[in-house]
C-alpha cells in the first residue's frame, strides 16, 4: 500500500499512487493529482481529491471538494457542503450541504439538502435542491 503521511488530524497521499481496494480515512484527507484508488474511499473529516484522480466505487466523507478532471464512477455522499471542479465526472451526489458544479462537470442525479449552484455548462440528470442558482450559460 502507498504511504500516506499523517499531521495531526490530516493525511496525505503520495502523488500518483494507487491504492488496491477499500481506504479509510479517519480525518481529512488531501489527495494530490493523480491519484487512484480502485475500492470505496471513506473520509470521515474533509476530501480534497486532486486533479485527475479516480475512485472506483462510492465516496462517502464529510465534505469534498473534487479537483478538476476527476472521476468518481460510483455515488459521491458527504454530510456537508460538496464541489466538483471543472470537467470533473461523478456517478451522483448526496449532500447535505451546498453542492457546487462548474463547467464541463458530468454527473448524474444530485441531491442536496441545500441549494445546488451551477457555474457555466454542466451535463447531469435530475438535480434536486432546497435552492438552485445558475450563473453563466
Amino acid at each position: 500500500m502507498p504511504t500516506i503521511i499523517q499531521k495531526g488530524d490530516t493525511f496525505f497521499a503520495q502523488k500518483g499512487a494507487y491504492f488496491d481496494g477499500n481506504v479509510k480515512i479517519e480525518g481529512n484527507f488531501i489527495v494530490p493529482a493523480h491519484t487512484h484508488f480502485w475500492g470505496h474511499l471513506t473520509v470521515t473529516g474533509t476530501l480534497e481529491l486532486g486533479p485527475r484522480s479516480s475512485v472506483a466505487l462510492d465516496v462517502n466523507c464529510w465534505s469534498a471538494i473534487i479537483g478538476s478532471q476527476s472521476r468518481i464512477k460510483g455515488r459521491l455522499v458527504a454530510h456537508g457542503d460538496v464541489t466538483l471542479l471543472d470537467h470533473a465526472m461523478a456517478h451522483s451526489v448526496h449532500a447535505g450541504g451546498k453542492v457546487i458544479l462548474r463547467p464541463g462537470v458530468i454527473v448524474g442525479d444530485v441531491t442536496s439538502d441545500d441549494t445546488i449552484i451551477i457555474h457555466g455548462r454542466i451535463k447531469s440528470g435530475k438535480l434536486m435542491g432546497r435552492n438552485m442558482k445558475v450563473i453563466g450559460n
